[in-house]
């Protein structure tokens, strides 16, 4: 969940930038699912996919070890090995970042987006850029 949290704030923070920078331009809004761009986009899902075999990597690393380990030298590696998986982790979170944001500073130039939102805070209107999102994000 820390990941949908952080996502929310950078979209909060670049739709923020949008709408004040957006004030004197375009009315056209745009709107984003971001929870369908999490689930539905190949990049995200190929960068999912790499976490988990580095997560297995380690896992399978620890077991191994574990035989040859003191309790104290296995708990520290086991504390090695989760900071590294968290490091791993949060770049890849980053890199998620800046590709979703690189895609919709794209899409609201070609599309002449003023603000783009969350679709699940706008009750009507709006141009729904999701797929198209998405579509840029392989």
């Amino acid at each position: 969940m820390k990941q949908g949290r952080k996502l929310a704030l950078l979209f909060l923070l670049v739709f923020t930038a949008a709408l004040l920078g957006g004030c004197n331009s375009s009315g056209n809004v745009g709107v984003i699912d971001v929870n369908k761009v999490m689930t539905e986009s190949p990049k995200v899902k190929q960068f999912q996919e790499q976490l988990n075999v580095k997560g297995k990597e380690l896992s399978d690393q620890l077991e191994k070890d574990k035989a040859s380990l003191s309790a104290a030298d296995f708990q520290k590696k086991q504390e090695t090995l989760y900071a590294e998986f968290m490091k791993v982790k949060q770049e890849m979170e980053g890199q998620i970042d800046s590709s979703i944001k690189e895609t919709l500073d794209g899409i609201a130039k070609e599309k002449k987006l003023g603000v783009i939102l969350y679709k699940n805070g706008v009750a009507q209107g709006g141009t729904d850029i999701t797929d198209d999102v998405i579509n840029k994000l392989q």
